[in-house]
């Protein structure tokens, strides 16, 4: 691939082509195109993106090998097909392939937003979606076992068992939430923080066993709820989450194994089995939801505008009753 032209940005976090750039337009070559929304996602610290947008930028790269760079004006339903077939032809299966069409999807749409090309839905015919995986939520009996297991205090295993249980008993918290939570997201005995996912705000009571597994890990020395991360800087923070995720579902794989419960535990189980028990303790779809800080289906905004959080609270107490 040759090499891009250099930019720079503004504190807002646009992009400024410098004296030696051209301006957008239709005839920009797509992976000069994406390249540039690479660095305005980091400029904001969008690190997500920026990786998944990465991934896209190598994958249309290796399929442009042999053809010259396809400028925004060209990307049609013809060359989507090929690049679908292309994907197809390395062995990529749907979710695979989804993922990718998603990102170009999402490149072509901002070019359209931004008026360099016309919407002509060049996707209609490729798939778009998401295949349903096995289901990753575990029993109340596994969480149980996994709560009573002896394991070395203070051990990496310890460590990743504690962080199991707590986006559990916090109402399923993603793990990348758990590893950003800092001293200021306690406040009088409520955790509130906003997921990184969606940017939606949500607070979680302390219940006594969420207080136990925080009390486990209280440092003076780091603004960090728990030993992940240490660093303040946005990039390489997110070099230590990435880290720390690793070692985490690695973890959990051995965790899986002493447990000998037939299941493999991920860093998403605790949020699939969490949403499960909550079902199975008769909570509303729509409590169950709001808790969890779903926000794409219609029922859930109109409930999340005037559901009251301590109904959420009320039913994350009845989950975890067993622990009295």
């Amino acid at each position: 691939m040759e090499k891009r032209t250099k930019k720079t940005t503004t504190q807002s976090g646009n992009l400024v082509p410098n004296e030696h750039s051209k301006p957008t337009t239709a005839q920009t070559p797509l992976l000069d195109y994406m390249a540039m929304l690479i660095e305005q996602f980091g400029t904001v610290n969008r690190f997500g993106a920026v990786q998944n947008y990465q991934k896209a930028m190598c994958s249309i790269a290796r399929f442009l090998q042999t053809e010259s760079d396809t400028p925004l004006a060209a990307i049609n339903e013809e060359w989507v097909g090929r690049y679908d077939a292309f994907l197809i032809h390395n062995g990529l299966v749907r979710n695979s392939r989804s993922f990718y069409m998603r990102t170009l999807r999402a490149v072509y749409n901002r070019a359209v937003r931004q008026k360099l090309i016309p919407q002509t839905y060049p996707f209609v015919e490729v798939y778009t979606g998401v295949d349903k995986t096995r289901k990753r939520a575990i029993k109340e009996e596994v969480i149980k076992q996994l709560y009573e297991l002896s394991l070395p205090e203070e051990s990496p295993l310890a460590l990743s068992r504690d962080l199991f249980l707590f986006s559990y008993f916090s109402r399923g918290m993603a793990f990348v939430d758990i590893a950003y939570l800092t001293k200021s997201n306690l406040q009088g005995g409520t955790i509130c923080y906003s997921r990184h996912k969606t940017g939606q705000l949500l607070c979680v009571r302390v219940e006594p066993c969420i207080q136990r597994i925080l009390d486990r890990y209280a440092s003076r020395h780091s603004p960090y709820l728990f030993p992940l991360l240490s660093s303040t800087d946005a990039v390489e923070a997110y070099r230590e989450y990435g880290r720390a995720l690793n070692v985490y579902n690695r973890n959990l794989g051995i965790l899986s194994r002493m447990l000998n419960c037939g299941c493999k535990l991920t860093s998403y189980t605790p949020r699939h089995s969490w949403a499960t028990a909550a079902r199975d303790h008769n909570v509303p779809i729509s409590v169950i939801s709001a808790g969890m800080g779903h926000t794409s289906e219609l029922t859930t905004r109109i409930y999340l505008t005037s559901l009251d959080n301590s109904i959420i609270d009320t039913a994350n107490r009845e989950i975890l009753s067993w622990l009295e």
